[in-house]
């Protein structure tokens, strides 16, 4: 894989001064923040975790491995691609805890003996077995809590059905050896991303709705999870924060939707918001510490674009005060460039941010005065 400068067209990648800066006169950033190519090469990229040396891993779903991505001399490129794991059953969500590497796959949660020396995941464990595997959302997404156990997201296997298998379209807990199973929420189509906010403990998670329902509805969403909270899918849904039977369900009644959880922040439609992070680094300026950065993949079933982008969500004593776009030009006039999809804080206090569509792993670090 090369990592030297990328060129597209004549334009060579690097940050320009401008109100924004800007990569290869795409994508731009506040000003004062800089975006550059991390590593690249590195198709379907998915999502991201940072070892206990600070060194970034991705998940390559479809090619079936982890890689580790090293920046030895600390040159904000990788240095090279080092395979951490393969020949899995579609990798995806990754978290480590206590020095082992967590790793979600098609239809259960691995444990791994990891070595940071090295970079090498071995001596697989099996933690937790037999999870609904296939459909139309097959990523499993894994975090662990501050309470110490274990959190799994299922995705729906359909658009809008009757799931026979209660842990589709929701949130699951485990203790760490994978006893206790917990439904912490239902009715969540597809919890792509999920994660702890530091400052008050709970869980948040974003929620990609149903499709099919014309452009603007029902609302994509980012909330904190309620315990035991049932979000309404395939029955009903939420706008403008009421409850409404989903008209193309042959069971939906108004009386499903009682007492349903209301999200947090309802976006438009079809944004399909994927991987947060909320930033725990020192780097930027102490305004973003503790903010949520939601990464929003961008629409395939709206017939104007939408998402495409990377959004940060002002939090205040653990709350949220407003979204304002941070990192944007994978759509452009109607044009895609690439496919983002999920975000992590390095150990360097940069921002990282993977690109399906592009292969690329991006860093955004802070570059100006405080």
């Amino acid at each position: 894989m090369s990592l030297r400068p990328l060129l597209l067209g004549a334009v060579l990648l690097t940050a320009v001064s401008a109100p924004c800066r800007a990569v290869a006169q795409t994508l731009s950033v506040p000003q004062d923040f800089t975006i550059s190519v991390f590593a690249e090469g590195l198709a379907r990229a998915r999502f991201l975790a940072v070892d206990p040396k600070g060194t970034l891993l991705l998940s390559l779903p479809h090619a079936g491995r982890i890689v580790a991505l090293p920046d030895g001399d600390r040159d904000g490129r990788a240095d090279r691609v080092v395979t951490v794991a393969d020949n899995l059953d579609l990798p995806h969500g990754m978290v480590f805890h206590e020095g082992k590497l967590y790793v979600g796959l098609a239809d259960r949660v691995v444990r791994f003996h990891y070595d940071p020396r090295v970079l090498r995941a071995t001596n697989p464990q099996v933690i937790v077995a037999s999870l609904p595997r296939g459909g139309n959302h097959p990523y499993k997404t894994v975090t662990v809590g501050p309470d110490q156990r274990l959190y799994v997201s299922v995705g729906s296997s359909c658009n809008v059905c009757e799931e026979r298998d209660r842990r589709r379209a929701a949130i699951l807990r485990y203790n760490l050896d994978g006893t206790g199973e917990t439904l912490v929420a239902a009715g969540v189509r597809n919890a792509v991303g999920i994660a702890f906010n530091p400052a008050t403990g709970r869980l948040w998670a974003t929620i990609n709705e149903r499709d099919w329902r014309g452009d603007d509805l029902p609302p994509d969403y980012i909330t904190e999870i309620a315990e035991g909270g049932f979000y309404g899918w395939p029955y009903c849904y939420v706008l403008q924060r009421r409850p409404h039977p989903d008209p193309d369900h042959p069971f939906a009644r108004p009386e499903r939707c009682v007492g349903m959880a209301i999200p947090t922040l309802e976006i438009q439609a079809h944004s399909a918001p994927i991987g947060l992070t909320f930033y725990t680094g020192s780097q930027f300026p102490a305004e973003y510490r503790g903010d949520l950065f939601v990464v929003y993949r961008g629409s395939w079933n709206r017939s104007v674009p939408t998402g495409y982008k990377l959004v940060r969500v002002r939090m205040r004593a653990g709350q949220p005060q407003g979204i304002e776009d941070f990192a944007r030009g994978w759509l452009e006039e109607g044009r895609v460039h690439g496919r983002p999809v999920d975000a992590a804080v390095g150990g360097d206090g940069s921002l990282y941010l993977t690109d399906q569509g592009s292969g690329r792993v991006y860093r955004i670090s802070y570059v100006g005065s405080r």
